[in-house]
Protein backbone atom coordinates (compact mmCIF):
# COMPACT_ATOMS: atom_id res chain seq x y z
CA UNK A 1 0.00 0.00 0.00
CA UNK A 2 1.44 3.65 -1.01
CA UNK A 3 1.64 6.30 1.40
CA UNK A 4 -1.07 9.25 1.65
CA UNK A 5 -0.14 12.65 3.49
CA UNK A 6 -2.81 15.46 3.55
CA UNK A 7 -2.40 18.19 1.72
CA UNK A 8 -4.02 21.55 1.57
CA UNK A 9 -5.67 23.46 -2.06
CA UNK A 10 -7.79 26.17 -2.87
CA UNK A 11 -10.92 25.09 -4.92
CA UNK A 12 -12.72 27.44 -7.26
CA UNK A 13 -16.22 27.20 -6.24
CA UNK A 14 -17.58 27.92 -10.02
CA UNK A 15 -15.55 25.97 -12.41
CA UNK A 16 -13.35 23.80 -9.96
CA UNK A 17 -9.68 25.61 -10.67
CA UNK A 18 -7.38 24.30 -8.30
CA UNK A 19 -4.21 26.26 -6.67
CA UNK A 20 -2.62 25.67 -4.20
CA UNK A 21 -2.64 29.45 -2.65
CA UNK A 22 -5.84 31.76 -2.45
CA UNK A 23 -7.03 34.14 -4.77
CA UNK A 24 -9.17 36.81 -5.17
CA UNK A 25 -9.74 36.16 -8.51
CA UNK A 26 -10.41 32.62 -10.44
CA UNK A 27 -7.89 32.67 -13.64
CA UNK A 28 -9.76 30.29 -15.29
CA UNK A 29 -13.98 31.66 -15.05
CA UNK A 30 -12.67 35.44 -13.74
CA UNK A 31 -15.19 35.35 -11.14
CA UNK A 32 -14.24 36.69 -7.45
CA UNK A 33 -14.16 35.17 -4.37
CA UNK A 34 -15.02 31.92 -5.39
CA UNK A 35 -11.78 29.73 -3.75
CA UNK A 36 -12.71 27.78 -0.93
CA UNK A 37 -9.72 25.59 0.66
CA UNK A 38 -10.04 22.27 1.48
CA UNK A 39 -7.82 19.31 2.85
CA UNK A 40 -7.24 16.66 0.21
CA UNK A 41 -5.47 12.86 1.48
CA UNK A 42 -2.97 12.18 -1.84
CA UNK A 43 -1.95 8.73 -2.50
CA UNK A 44 0.60 6.76 -4.34
CA UNK A 45 -1.40 4.62 -5.65
CA UNK A 46 -3.43 7.00 -7.45
CA UNK A 47 -6.48 6.73 -8.41
CA UNK A 48 -7.04 3.89 -5.17
CA UNK A 49 -9.33 1.46 -5.97
CA UNK A 50 -9.79 2.46 -9.47
CA UNK A 51 -7.27 1.61 -10.87
CA UNK A 52 -7.28 -2.37 -10.51
CA UNK A 53 -10.98 -1.85 -12.23
CA UNK A 54 -9.38 -0.11 -15.28
CA UNK A 55 -6.33 -2.50 -15.94
CA UNK A 56 -8.57 -5.58 -15.68
CA UNK A 57 -10.13 -4.01 -19.02
CA UNK A 58 -8.93 -4.55 -22.65
CA UNK A 59 -7.15 -1.88 -24.30
CA UNK A 60 -8.90 0.31 -26.46
CA UNK A 61 -7.76 0.37 -29.82
CA UNK A 62 -8.59 4.08 -32.07
CA UNK A 63 -11.98 3.28 -34.44
CA UNK A 64 -12.93 5.08 -37.80
CA UNK A 65 -15.67 7.15 -37.88
CA UNK A 66 -17.04 4.62 -40.83
CA UNK A 67 -16.80 1.46 -38.81
CA UNK A 68 -18.94 2.13 -35.83
CA UNK A 69 -22.07 0.26 -36.39
CA UNK A 70 -24.78 2.08 -35.11
CA UNK A 71 -28.22 0.10 -33.78
CA UNK A 72 -31.78 1.70 -33.00
CA UNK A 73 -31.06 4.09 -30.42
CA UNK A 74 -33.87 2.37 -27.92
CA UNK A 75 -34.89 5.28 -25.55
CA UNK A 76 -36.72 4.51 -22.31
CA UNK A 77 -40.68 6.40 -21.87
CA UNK A 78 -41.15 7.49 -18.65
CA UNK A 79 -44.71 7.98 -19.45
CA UNK A 80 -44.46 11.85 -18.36
CA UNK A 81 -44.76 13.11 -21.32
CA UNK A 82 -43.61 16.20 -20.79
CA UNK A 83 -40.14 15.24 -19.11
CA UNK A 84 -39.97 13.15 -22.39
CA UNK A 85 -40.38 15.56 -24.46
CA UNK A 86 -37.50 17.92 -22.10
CA UNK A 87 -35.07 14.64 -22.36
CA UNK A 88 -35.47 14.79 -26.30
CA UNK A 89 -38.31 11.71 -26.33
CA UNK A 90 -37.20 9.78 -23.77
CA UNK A 91 -34.06 8.62 -21.20
CA UNK A 92 -30.83 7.31 -23.12
CA UNK A 93 -29.49 4.55 -21.63
CA UNK A 94 -26.02 5.09 -20.06
CA UNK A 95 -26.76 8.63 -19.64
CA UNK A 96 -26.14 10.89 -16.86
CA UNK A 97 -28.99 13.45 -16.08
CA UNK A 98 -28.60 16.33 -13.05
CA UNK A 99 -32.00 17.69 -11.47
CA UNK A 100 -31.18 20.77 -9.95
CA UNK A 101 -33.91 23.17 -8.09
CA UNK A 102 -34.72 25.05 -4.98
CA UNK A 103 -35.88 23.19 -1.62
CA UNK A 104 -39.32 21.70 -1.85
CA UNK A 105 -39.60 22.71 -5.26
CA UNK A 106 -40.35 18.77 -6.36
CA UNK A 107 -37.38 17.38 -7.87
CA UNK A 108 -37.47 14.00 -5.55
CA UNK A 109 -41.44 13.67 -5.94
CA UNK A 110 -40.86 13.75 -10.11
CA UNK A 111 -37.54 10.91 -9.60
CA UNK A 112 -40.25 8.98 -7.64
CA UNK A 113 -42.65 9.12 -10.09
CA UNK A 114 -40.50 8.40 -12.91
CA UNK A 115 -39.44 5.36 -10.60
CA UNK A 116 -42.89 4.67 -9.99
CA UNK A 117 -43.81 4.27 -14.28
CA UNK A 118 -40.28 2.56 -14.87
CA UNK A 119 -40.40 -0.14 -12.01
CA UNK A 120 -44.58 -0.21 -13.78
CA UNK A 121 -42.73 -1.58 -16.70
CA UNK A 122 -40.69 -4.14 -15.16
CA UNK A 123 -37.58 -2.55 -15.30
CA UNK A 124 -35.29 -2.61 -11.76
CA UNK A 125 -34.59 0.38 -10.16
CA UNK A 126 -32.48 1.45 -7.59
CA UNK A 127 -33.46 4.77 -5.54
CA UNK A 128 -30.34 6.04 -3.18
CA UNK A 129 -31.51 8.44 -0.94
CA UNK A 130 -28.55 10.00 1.34
CA UNK A 131 -31.08 12.79 2.96
CA UNK A 132 -34.09 11.03 3.77
CA UNK A 133 -34.79 7.20 5.72
CA UNK A 134 -36.45 4.25 4.11
CA UNK A 135 -39.83 5.60 6.18
CA UNK A 136 -39.58 8.69 5.24
CA UNK A 137 -39.32 7.65 1.48
CA UNK A 138 -42.42 5.35 1.83
CA UNK A 139 -44.74 8.21 3.15
CA UNK A 140 -44.29 10.12 -0.04
CA UNK A 141 -44.35 6.86 -2.13
CA UNK A 142 -47.93 6.33 -0.67
CA UNK A 143 -49.02 10.05 -1.22
CA UNK A 144 -47.83 9.32 -4.97
CA UNK A 145 -49.63 5.64 -5.61
CA UNK A 146 -48.83 2.08 -5.25
CA UNK A 147 -45.62 0.55 -6.56
CA UNK A 148 -43.90 -2.50 -7.16
CA UNK A 149 -41.29 -4.80 -6.18
CA UNK A 150 -38.86 -3.54 -8.96
CA UNK A 151 -37.85 -0.43 -6.94
CA UNK A 152 -35.57 -0.87 -4.47
CA UNK A 153 -34.77 1.48 -2.21
CA UNK A 154 -30.98 2.17 -0.35
CA UNK A 155 -30.14 5.05 2.05
CA UNK A 156 -26.50 5.39 1.88
CA UNK A 157 -24.07 8.37 1.53
CA UNK A 158 -20.12 5.82 1.10
CA UNK A 159 -19.65 5.94 -2.71
CA UNK A 160 -17.72 2.47 -1.81
CA UNK A 161 -20.56 1.35 -0.49
CA UNK A 162 -23.04 2.48 -3.23
CA UNK A 163 -20.69 1.30 -6.26
CA UNK A 164 -20.48 -2.41 -5.13
CA UNK A 165 -24.12 -2.17 -4.40
CA UNK A 166 -25.01 -1.13 -8.06
CA UNK A 167 -22.43 -3.25 -9.62
CA UNK A 168 -24.28 -6.47 -7.36
CA UNK A 169 -27.75 -5.34 -8.20
CA UNK A 170 -27.34 -4.48 -11.81
CA UNK A 171 -30.81 -1.78 -12.10
CA UNK A 172 -32.00 -0.60 -15.10
CA UNK A 173 -32.02 2.74 -13.85
CA UNK A 174 -30.75 4.61 -10.63
CA UNK A 175 -31.52 7.76 -8.47
CA UNK A 176 -29.06 9.63 -6.37
CA UNK A 177 -30.31 12.26 -4.22
CA UNK A 178 -28.53 14.02 -3.92
CA UNK A 179 -25.27 14.49 -4.98
CA UNK A 180 -24.11 17.24 -2.29
CA UNK A 181 -24.38 13.98 0.67
CA UNK A 182 -22.31 11.71 -1.27
CA UNK A 183 -18.50 11.20 -0.22
CA UNK A 184 -15.90 8.78 -1.21
CA UNK A 185 -13.30 7.77 1.26
CA UNK A 186 -10.38 8.52 -0.52
CA UNK A 187 -11.32 12.31 -0.23
CA UNK A 188 -10.70 13.73 2.79
CA UNK A 189 -12.87 16.60 2.35
CA UNK A 190 -16.71 17.14 4.03
CA UNK A 191 -19.45 15.88 2.08
CA UNK A 192 -20.69 18.61 -0.16
CA UNK A 193 -17.16 20.37 -1.01
CA UNK A 194 -15.77 20.88 -4.35
CA UNK A 195 -13.71 17.74 -4.30
CA UNK A 196 -16.60 15.77 -3.04
CA UNK A 197 -18.89 16.64 -5.77
CA UNK A 198 -16.19 16.23 -8.50
CA UNK A 199 -15.31 12.48 -7.35
CA UNK A 200 -18.49 11.41 -6.80
CA UNK A 201 -20.02 12.56 -10.24
CA UNK A 202 -16.83 10.65 -11.81
CA UNK A 203 -18.02 7.71 -10.11
CA UNK A 204 -21.74 7.42 -11.35
CA UNK A 205 -20.65 8.93 -14.70
CA UNK A 206 -17.83 5.93 -14.51
CA UNK A 207 -20.65 3.66 -13.95
CA UNK A 208 -23.19 4.82 -15.53
CA UNK A 209 -21.12 4.67 -19.17
CA UNK A 210 -19.57 1.07 -18.23
CA UNK A 211 -23.00 -0.66 -17.27
CA UNK A 212 -25.05 1.19 -19.65
CA UNK A 213 -27.40 2.31 -17.03
CA UNK A 214 -29.11 5.80 -16.73
CA UNK A 215 -28.81 7.61 -13.86
CA UNK A 216 -30.23 10.78 -12.36
CA UNK A 217 -28.72 12.92 -10.05
CA UNK A 218 -30.49 15.47 -7.95
CA UNK A 219 -28.60 18.77 -6.91
CA UNK A 220 -28.95 21.65 -4.54
CA UNK A 221 -28.67 25.27 -5.95
CA UNK A 222 -27.30 28.77 -4.52
CA UNK A 223 -29.08 31.28 -3.62
CA UNK A 224 -28.40 32.78 -7.30
CA UNK A 225 -30.51 29.78 -8.82
CA UNK A 226 -27.43 27.83 -9.94
CA UNK A 227 -26.49 24.45 -8.94
CA UNK A 228 -24.22 23.87 -6.25
CA UNK A 229 -21.00 22.92 -6.82
CA UNK A 230 -18.03 23.09 -8.84
CA UNK A 231 -19.53 24.49 -12.69
CA UNK A 232 -17.14 21.43 -14.06
CA UNK A 233 -20.74 18.89 -12.65
CA UNK A 234 -22.48 20.78 -15.20
CA UNK A 235 -19.69 20.01 -18.16
CA UNK A 236 -19.20 16.10 -16.63
CA UNK A 237 -23.15 15.28 -17.21
CA UNK A 238 -25.30 14.63 -20.41
CA UNK A 239 -28.06 16.33 -19.56
CA UNK A 240 -29.03 19.36 -16.73
CA UNK A 241 -32.38 20.00 -15.78
CA UNK A 242 -33.93 23.13 -13.79
CA UNK A 243 -37.21 22.67 -12.16
CA UNK A 244 -38.03 26.02 -11.22
CA UNK A 245 -41.68 27.66 -10.17
CA UNK A 246 -42.65 29.20 -7.13
CA UNK A 247 -42.78 26.74 -4.56
CA UNK A 248 -46.04 28.36 -3.05
CA UNK A 249 -48.15 28.40 -6.31
CA UNK A 250 -48.97 25.16 -7.97
CA UNK A 251 -47.00 25.48 -11.27
CA UNK A 252 -43.83 23.97 -12.40
CA UNK A 253 -41.70 24.32 -15.29
CA UNK A 254 -39.00 21.53 -16.12
CA UNK A 255 -36.40 23.32 -18.54
CA UNK A 256 -33.51 21.75 -19.71
CA UNK A 257 -30.35 23.91 -19.99
CA UNK A 258 -27.82 21.38 -21.75
CA UNK A 259 -28.92 18.22 -23.59
CA UNK A 260 -26.05 15.91 -25.68
CA UNK A 261 -29.30 13.46 -27.00
CA UNK A 262 -31.72 16.47 -27.72
CA UNK A 263 -32.85 20.27 -27.77
CA UNK A 264 -32.42 22.58 -25.69
CA UNK A 265 -35.57 24.87 -26.04
CA UNK A 266 -38.38 22.58 -24.53
CA UNK A 267 -39.95 22.86 -21.34
CA UNK A 268 -42.27 20.54 -19.17
CA UNK A 269 -45.10 22.48 -17.03
CA UNK A 270 -46.48 20.64 -14.31
CA UNK A 271 -48.84 21.17 -11.65
CA UNK A 272 -48.40 20.31 -7.94
CA UNK A 273 -51.18 18.32 -6.43
CA UNK A 274 -51.45 16.25 -3.15
CA UNK A 275 -51.07 12.87 -4.80
CA UNK A 276 -47.83 14.59 -6.98
CA UNK A 277 -47.03 16.43 -9.71
CA UNK A 278 -49.32 15.95 -12.90
CA UNK A 279 -48.50 16.94 -16.35
CA UNK A 280 -50.78 20.33 -17.44
CA UNK A 281 -50.94 19.28 -21.68
CA UNK A 282 -52.71 22.60 -22.34
CA UNK A 283 -49.72 25.34 -20.75
CA UNK A 284 -51.48 28.12 -22.46
CA UNK A 285 -55.56 27.81 -20.74
CA UNK A 286 -53.43 27.07 -17.20
CA UNK A 287 -51.43 30.41 -17.87
CA UNK A 288 -54.28 32.55 -18.59
CA UNK A 289 -57.00 31.04 -16.24
CA UNK A 290 -57.94 34.20 -13.82
CA UNK A 291 -57.60 36.62 -16.37
CA UNK A 292 -59.41 40.28 -15.89
CA UNK A 293 -61.64 41.40 -18.17
CA UNK A 294 -61.64 44.70 -19.74
CA UNK A 295 -58.49 45.62 -17.64
CA UNK A 296 -56.20 48.19 -19.07
CA UNK A 297 -52.74 47.25 -19.44
CA UNK A 298 -53.38 43.57 -20.38
CA UNK A 299 -52.25 42.43 -22.87
CA UNK A 300 -51.99 38.29 -24.31
CA UNK A 301 -48.59 37.32 -25.94
CA UNK A 302 -47.37 34.06 -27.60
CA UNK A 303 -43.88 32.87 -26.54
CA UNK A 304 -42.44 30.03 -28.00
CA UNK A 305 -40.12 27.14 -25.71
CA UNK A 306 -38.65 24.98 -28.23
CA UNK A 307 -41.65 23.76 -30.53
CA UNK A 308 -44.63 24.66 -27.92
CA UNK A 309 -45.99 28.24 -28.09
CA UNK A 310 -46.90 29.52 -24.87
CA UNK A 311 -49.52 32.23 -24.19
CA UNK A 312 -49.48 34.50 -21.70
CA UNK A 313 -50.69 37.85 -19.71
CA UNK A 314 -48.73 40.75 -19.56
CA UNK A 315 -49.48 43.25 -17.05
CA UNK A 316 -48.61 46.85 -16.91
CA UNK A 317 -49.38 49.35 -14.36
CA UNK A 318 -48.34 52.94 -15.04
CA UNK A 319 -48.76 56.04 -12.81
CA UNK A 320 -47.48 59.04 -12.00
CA UNK A 321 -44.21 59.34 -9.65
CA UNK A 322 -44.21 60.82 -6.82
CA UNK A 323 -40.41 61.59 -6.55
CA UNK A 324 -37.70 63.05 -8.51
CA UNK A 325 -36.96 59.68 -9.80
CA UNK A 326 -39.32 57.63 -11.56
CA UNK A 327 -39.57 53.45 -10.37
CA UNK A 328 -39.27 50.77 -12.68
CA UNK A 329 -39.64 46.97 -12.13
CA UNK A 330 -40.17 43.90 -14.14
CA UNK A 331 -41.31 40.53 -13.15
CA UNK A 332 -40.89 37.70 -14.91
CA UNK A 333 -39.13 39.46 -17.57
CA UNK A 334 -35.56 41.52 -18.48
CA UNK A 335 -35.71 44.35 -16.34
CA UNK A 336 -33.05 46.61 -18.91
CA UNK A 337 -35.53 45.21 -21.97
CA UNK A 338 -38.39 46.97 -20.55
CA UNK A 339 -36.22 50.44 -19.98
CA UNK A 340 -35.47 50.07 -23.14
CA UNK A 341 -39.06 49.37 -24.85
CA UNK A 342 -40.02 52.34 -22.88
CA UNK A 343 -37.47 54.85 -23.94
CA UNK A 344 -38.75 53.77 -27.24
CA UNK A 345 -42.24 54.63 -26.41
CA UNK A 346 -41.12 58.10 -25.29
CA UNK A 347 -38.62 59.07 -28.58
CA UNK A 348 -40.70 57.36 -31.22
CA UNK A 349 -43.93 57.93 -30.15
CA UNK A 350 -44.15 61.11 -27.87
CA UNK A 351 -45.41 59.97 -24.97
CA UNK A 352 -44.16 61.42 -21.42
CA UNK A 353 -42.85 58.14 -19.58
CA UNK A 354 -40.11 60.26 -18.19
CA UNK A 355 -41.84 60.97 -15.24
CA UNK A 356 -43.81 57.76 -14.03
CA UNK A 357 -43.73 55.11 -12.31
CA UNK A 358 -43.53 51.64 -14.29
CA UNK A 359 -44.36 48.09 -12.95
CA UNK A 360 -44.26 45.20 -15.75
CA UNK A 361 -45.16 41.35 -14.84
CA UNK A 362 -46.10 38.38 -16.84
CA UNK A 363 -48.70 37.02 -15.00
CA UNK A 364 -48.34 33.51 -13.00
CA UNK A 365 -45.08 34.10 -11.90
CA UNK A 366 -43.25 32.42 -15.13
CA UNK A 367 -40.15 33.95 -16.74
CA UNK A 368 -39.83 34.60 -20.27
CA UNK A 369 -36.92 36.81 -22.11
CA UNK A 370 -38.22 35.93 -25.97
CA UNK A 371 -37.72 38.96 -28.50
CA UNK A 372 -41.04 38.14 -29.50
CA UNK A 373 -42.93 39.68 -26.34
CA UNK A 374 -41.50 43.15 -27.00
CA UNK A 375 -44.74 44.09 -28.88
CA UNK A 376 -46.84 43.28 -26.04
CA UNK A 377 -44.89 45.09 -23.66
CA UNK A 378 -44.97 48.33 -25.30
CA UNK A 379 -49.19 47.76 -25.84
CA UNK A 380 -49.69 46.76 -22.36
CA UNK A 381 -47.59 49.79 -21.41
CA UNK A 382 -49.58 52.29 -23.30
CA UNK A 383 -52.73 50.93 -22.37
CA UNK A 384 -52.25 51.11 -18.36
CA UNK A 385 -50.26 55.14 -19.15
CA UNK A 386 -53.94 55.76 -21.76
CA UNK A 387 -56.33 53.67 -19.55
CA UNK A 388 -57.55 52.04 -22.71
CA UNK A 389 -58.14 48.18 -22.30
CA UNK A 390 -56.68 46.27 -25.35
CA UNK A 391 -59.47 43.74 -26.59
CA UNK A 392 -59.27 40.51 -25.03
CA UNK A 393 -59.90 38.83 -27.56
CA UNK A 394 -56.42 39.85 -29.28
CA UNK A 395 -52.85 38.18 -29.18
CA UNK A 396 -49.53 40.13 -29.81
CA UNK A 397 -46.11 39.04 -30.72
CA UNK A 398 -43.38 40.84 -32.45
CA UNK A 399 -39.86 42.30 -31.70
CA UNK A 400 -39.03 46.24 -31.31
CA UNK A 401 -36.14 47.69 -33.12
CA UNK A 402 -34.50 50.90 -31.52
CA UNK A 403 -36.16 52.86 -34.24
CA UNK A 404 -39.71 51.57 -33.39
CA UNK A 405 -39.98 49.02 -36.12
CA UNK A 406 -41.59 45.86 -35.35
CA UNK A 407 -39.63 43.09 -36.57
CA UNK A 408 -40.36 39.42 -37.61
CA UNK A 409 -40.46 36.11 -35.08
CA UNK A 410 -39.92 32.78 -35.46
CA UNK A 411 -42.75 30.11 -35.90
CA UNK A 412 -45.58 32.86 -36.73
CA UNK A 413 -47.96 30.37 -38.03
CA UNK A 414 -47.36 28.29 -35.09
CA UNK A 415 -48.06 30.86 -32.78
CA UNK A 416 -51.56 32.03 -34.40
CA UNK A 417 -52.69 28.18 -34.68
CA UNK A 418 -52.34 27.66 -30.94
CA UNK A 419 -54.25 31.38 -29.91
CA UNK A 420 -56.75 30.28 -32.77
CA UNK A 421 -57.23 27.06 -30.61
CA UNK A 422 -58.07 28.91 -27.84
CA UNK A 423 -60.90 31.64 -29.12
CA UNK A 424 -58.63 34.17 -30.24
CA UNK A 425 -60.32 36.68 -33.28
CA UNK A 426 -57.45 39.24 -33.51
CA UNK A 427 -53.63 38.96 -33.92
CA UNK A 428 -51.22 41.72 -34.05
CA UNK A 429 -48.08 40.88 -35.42
CA UNK A 430 -45.05 42.02 -37.49
CA UNK A 431 -46.17 42.71 -41.37
CA UNK A 432 -43.19 40.57 -43.39
CA UNK A 433 -44.68 37.64 -40.77
CA UNK A 434 -48.47 38.03 -41.93
CA UNK A 435 -47.22 38.63 -45.61
CA UNK A 436 -45.48 35.38 -45.11
CA UNK A 437 -48.30 33.43 -44.36
CA UNK A 438 -50.55 35.00 -46.55
CA UNK A 439 -48.11 34.27 -49.35
CA UNK A 440 -47.76 30.45 -48.34
CA UNK A 441 -51.61 30.21 -48.30
CA UNK A 442 -51.92 28.62 -44.76
CA UNK A 443 -54.24 31.79 -43.57
CA UNK A 444 -55.82 30.34 -40.24
CA UNK A 445 -59.71 30.30 -40.06
CA UNK A 446 -61.48 32.36 -37.10
CA UNK A 447 -58.81 34.43 -36.64
CA UNK A 448 -57.81 38.26 -38.43
CA UNK A 449 -54.37 39.23 -38.42
CA UNK A 450 -53.31 42.51 -38.28
CA UNK A 451 -49.84 43.18 -39.62
CA UNK A 452 -48.17 46.23 -38.33
CA UNK A 453 -44.62 48.15 -38.96
CA UNK A 454 -43.94 50.20 -36.47
CA UNK A 455 -44.91 50.31 -33.01
CA UNK A 456 -47.15 53.62 -33.92
CA UNK A 457 -49.14 51.27 -35.70
CA UNK A 458 -49.99 48.51 -33.39
CA UNK A 459 -50.67 51.56 -31.31
CA UNK A 460 -53.74 52.74 -33.77
CA UNK A 461 -55.02 49.40 -33.90
CA UNK A 462 -55.59 48.50 -30.25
Amino acid sequence: MGKSKTATVFFCQDCGYESTKWMGQCPGCRQWNTFVQESVRTSSKGMGGNVKMKASKEKQEPSSLSSIVMGEEERMHTHIQELDRVLGGGIVPGSLILVGGDPGIGKSTLLLQVCRYLSDDGRKVLYISGEESLKQIKLRAMRIGDFTDHLLLLCETNLSSIEETITKCRPEAVVIDSIQTMYHDEVSAAPGSVSQVREATGILLRLAKDMGIPVFIVGHVTKEGTVAGPRVLEHMVDTVLYFEGDRHASYRILRGVKNRFGSTNEIGVFEMRQSGLVEVANASEFMLSGRPRNASGSVVVCSMEGTRPILLEIQALVCRTSFGIPKRQATGTDFNRVNLLMAVLEKRVGLPLSNCDAYVNIAGGIRMLEPALDLGIALAVVSSFQNKPVDERTIVFGEIGLSGEVRAVSMAEQRIAEAAKLGFTACILPKSAEETIRASGNMPDGIALQGVSSVQEAIRMM
